[in-house]
């Protein structure tokens, strides 16, 4: 049986859809309660059960799961980069993780768990996920600061190799609709674009980048499940690794990619940012991956162009994984 937490999620979903493609079906979905946003996520899944987090919570905490465990993946979590809740954070995400990750080790279940690019805050210490650069990052947010914090708990802990971390980059795709302000810019803007013909984008707010010269680290959802999936397959690898492409593109190169996937010219108009993001704001993030590479992982990993051109086509139709 596999344990799947924010299994009606954005990656979540995507990895349960994944799991049914390599023929498994015998999985709990674990995530809030189902809110109407969510339910198309999960529609044409194959589960065995959804449990209230909370619920499966304390069956974990009374070991009352009856079933053997083969592997927890834990993607659920608080992913709100603006929400100053600390508690919330401090509950959801490190309290509720460092739980999972106990009784994962004591009852010899594969862990696997979503970090985050926000870690790295401002860039200034790199994007290597080498332990000991780990253990310097500054996220800018509280978001960040939680998944970071979990992080150094697995390292302090000396963990690391028994359980396995991913810090996701910019992770864009079908199944995200439900996310709200958290959305890729891609789904927030879809339907402007579309009906304006051009696309908003915040105005650089440091004389180091020009507008929309800013850059992230972009990745297709279907790269990143197919690199969450090896980490399932592969048992004798653990540590925490950077789930992103390596390539770090500009946002007027997202504009571009989703205008040629509309048959579009590309039209971009800048605004300025909201000031409370100002300070909390990632200018360039590039996922060094040198260390997923010498894990064994292979595979292709979509470029920019290729990856919004397939999610254009999800938009257009409203369709999901």
């Amino acid at each position: 049986m596999i344990i799947l937490t924010g299994g009606a999620g954005f990656i979540g979903s995507c990895l349960l859809w994944k799991l049914n493609r390599e023929g498994l079906s015998d999985i709990i979905v674990v995530d809030e309660p189902l809110i109407p946003e969510k339910r198309p996520n999960l529609e044409g899944k194959k589960f065995k059960d959804f449990i209230d987090k909370d619920a499966f919570l304390s069956l974990v905490s009374a070991d009352k799961l009856g079933k053997k465990v083969d592997a927890i993946f834990h993607l659920g979590a608080c992913s709100s980069t603006t929400l100053t809740n600390w508690k919330h954070f401090v509950i959801n995400n490190l309290e509720y993780s460092k739980k999972l990750a106990e009784y994962s080790i004591t009852k010899n279940i594969r862990f696997i768990y979503a970090s985050s690019g926000a870690t790295y805050g401002d860039g200034l210490q790199g994007f290597s996920d080498k332990d000991e650069n780990t253990l310097k990052l500054k996220p800018l947010n509280l978001y960040g600061k939680s998944k970071h914090l979990f992080d150094i708990w697995v390292i302090e802990n000396r963990l690391a190799d028994k359980i396995v971390g991913l810090k996701y980059f910019n992770i864009f795709g079908p199944n995200e609709y439900h996310k709200g302000d958290m959305r890729s810019v891609i789904a927030k803007s879809f339907d402007e674009i579309v009906r304006t013909k051009k696309m908003r984008l915040f105005r650089s707010h440091k004389k180091e980048y020009r507008d929309g010269e800013s850059k992230r680290d972009f990745m297709y959802v279907k790269d990143a499940v197919n690199a969450t999936y090896f980490f399932f397959e592969n048992r004798d690898k653990g540590g925490i690794y950077n789930i992103g492409t390596g390539v770090a593109r500009t946002w007027n190169d997202l504009a571009k990619a989703i205008s040629s996937a509309l048959n579009m010219e590309p039209k971009i108009e800048y605004f300025d940012m909201p000031e409370n993001l100002r300070d909390k704001y990632q200018y360039f993030t590039q996922a060094d991956i040198s260390k997923l590479r010498r894990a064994g992982y292979n595979k292709d990993i979509s470029n920019l162009e290729n990856g919004v051109k397939e999610y254009v086509g999800f938009l257009k139709e409203k369709s999901y994984l």
